[in-house]
Formats: structure tokens, C-alpha cells, sequence
């Protein structure tokens, strides 16, 4: 039996520290953006009073501030789920720095490389997580 047989029998317990490296940059890319939305969000939310209507009739001034209030509770909404957003890929870099980052933390198996790819900071297998869902 050759080496390669050996590696193709044994399952894979982690990912190697070169993968490791490829799904830091793609988590790195992903937290620059959400930082930058985050900013934008809270910039938004905190300055929504910059086009005041002072200078327009009483309704519609009425109508504007009801829309302004509006509008802040949902950038604040926003902005809490994008901070959460944040919080899960900086828990992502953790785990890479652990070496436990794409272990399925129900099952123990590797997470694929396609799901973390497209959702970096994910925690749970698609098996694991259509259990869950169904379960419910």
C-alpha cells in the first residue's frame, strides 16, 4: 500500500494549515467589508437628523420625522445584526488560530470546503444543520 492509499483511508480530522490560511483570507475579506457596512450603518443612524425640515410645512414635517424614526430603528437593527455578523467571522479567526476552525461542533466531522467558502464563520455541517431545523 502506498502513502497516497494510507491518506485516502484516513479521514481527514482538520483542516491543513495552507486551507487554514485560504479560508483567514476569504474571513479577513468578508470582515473588512462588514466593518465598512457597519460604519456606514451607524453613520447613518447617528446623523439621520443632518437633513432636518425645519423649513417645510407641519405635515409634512410630521410625516418626515415619522419616516426618520422608522428609518433609525431599522439601521439599528441593521447594524446590530451586522455587528453580530462581525462578531461570528472575528470567533471564525479564533478558531483557525486554534486549529478547530470547520469541525462541525455537533458532529465532529469537517465542515466542506464549499459551505465554508460561502459561509466562513459557519459552525455546523449542512447534515447538522438540517437536523436542527427539523427538529424544530
Amino acid at each position: 500500500m502506498t502513502k497516497e492509499d494510507t491518506t485516502t483511508k484516513v479521514k481527514k480530522t482538520r483542516y491543513s494549515d495552507g486551507e487554514l490560511e485560504e479560508f483567514r483570507q476569504i474571513i479577513l475579506e468578508k470582515l473588512e467589508k462588514a466593518r465598512e457596512d457597519l460604519k456606514m450603518l451607524t453613520d447613518a443612524y447617528s446623523h439621520a437628523n443632518e437633513h432636518d425640515t425645519t423649513d417645510t410645512s407641519p405635515t409634512f414635517k410630521v410625516l418626515e420625522e415619522g419616516y426618520q424614526v422608522l428609518s433609525k430603528e431599522e439601521n439599528s437593527r441593521l447594524a446590530s445584526r451586522q455587528q453580530k455578523f462581525i462578531n461570528s467571522l472575528e470567533n471564525a479567526l479564533i478558531r483557525i488560530e486554534n486549529q478547530t476552525y470547520g469541525i462541525c461542533r455537533v458532529t465532529g466531522k469537517l465542515i466542506s470546503k464549499e459551505r465554508l467558502r460561502s459561509v466562513p464563520h459557519a459552525t455546523l455541517s449542512i447534515d447538522a444543520k438540517l437536523n436542527r431545523s427539523q427538529k424544530k
